[in-house]
């Protein structure tokens, strides 16, 4: 049976999480399908019909769709969900939301989070913050499954031509409204996408040091800013920036923490970075232990330094 996608998007374009979904969908078959769920979200169901692999786009196109209202999605996938033996979706905080309503509706348990594809039926998922892999076997004639997206490299895109069917979307339940969204805006790369991101920990000891310290090396390399939630906690830096087991999950190309000692919960959101680069004065941080480089010292000395040496 073919595999279903839900794809993570704005109304307008295919976010790249969608895409690392699909390469997971792709070691369980090659009968592909993704469901962009929308309002006037005709030019994402188009990227979605360009992704390579994908043989069929779903779209379901109503206004109390716009929003990705969790109660309205997830009634609309599991009103597709029987033509298909696998239903996956990113795991974000869209992902998250919806389809542990999907796995109950259908009454089915929910795989979250997978790294890795082993079987039709069984999967490998992270566990204790990262730190033990489990291998999980599913019976349910239909699994409902969120992606780790950093353990996935991203379909291509383009290459692909499916076609696109209309679905009718089922009536809006009453059961959540879209009140309001506030949007952090930022000329630096998206965190979870971003291909070098620098990190700041409490050694920062403050917000200011962030602007000061931080943000010269980050323009200097075209990196996205990231946090610790011991930063994010202390007020520091907004919370969008966090990054670990509670904020978001990173694997960027260089990852480079600043004056983060790397508790797991911090290591479980960016170890599977390519290549990372830590800067502590704790010869004995555990984040050494994760680091491709480490530089013991004063962060306050070494990075305005770095920057310097990065400018010649």
């Amino acid at each position: 049976m073919a595999v279903l996608v839900v794809a993570e998007h704005d109304n307008r374009s295919i976010r790249k999480a969608t895409l690392n979904a699909v390469a997971a969908a792709q070691k369980l078959g090659p009968d592909i399908h993704v469901l962009v769920a929308g309002h006037q979200a005709g030019e994402a169901a188009k990227a979605a019909a360009q992704i390579a692999g994908v043989r069929k786009v779903l779209h379901a196109d109503a206004p109390h769709l716009g929003d990705f209202l969790a109660e309205n999605v997830a009634a609309l996938v599991a009103g597709v969900a029987k033509g298909y033996s696998h239903l996956l979706a990113p795991s974000t905080s869209n992902g998250k939301n919806v389809m542990p309503r999907v796995a109950a509706l259908l009454d089915v348990q929910q795989i979250s989070d997978i790294s890795a594809v082993e079987g039709a039926d069984t999967f490998v998922r992270p566990i204790y913050a990262g730190n033990a892999l489990a291998t999980v076997q599913s019976k349910d004639s239909i699994k409902v499954i969120t992606v780790r997206t950093t353990a996935f490299d991203a379909a291509a895109s383009s290459g692909g031509s499916a076609p696109i069917e209309a679905v009718s979307a089922p009536a809006d339940s009453g059961l959540s409204s879209f009140v309001s969204r506030e949007v952090s805006k930022s000329e630096r790369p998206e965190l979870t996408a971003a291909k070098i991101i620098v990190s700041g920990g409490r050694g920062m000891a403050s917000g200011e040091n962030f602007t000061k310290v931080l943000e010269p090396l980050a323009d200097r390399l075209g990196a996205a800013m990231g946090a610790s939630r011991a930063a994010v906690d202390a007020g520091f830096v907004p919370n969008d920036w966090q990054v670990g087991q509670t904020g978001k999950i990173v694997a960027p190309d260089l990852y480079v923490a600043v004056g983060i000692s790397g508790a797991i919960q911090h290591l479980a959101g960016m170890k599977d970075s390519r290549v990372i680069v830590a800067i502590n004065k704790d010869e004995e941080a555990p984040i050494f232990q994760v680091a491709d480089y480490g530089i013991v010292g004063d962060l306050f000395q070494i990075v305005p330094t770095l920057v310097d040496e990065l400018k010649k």
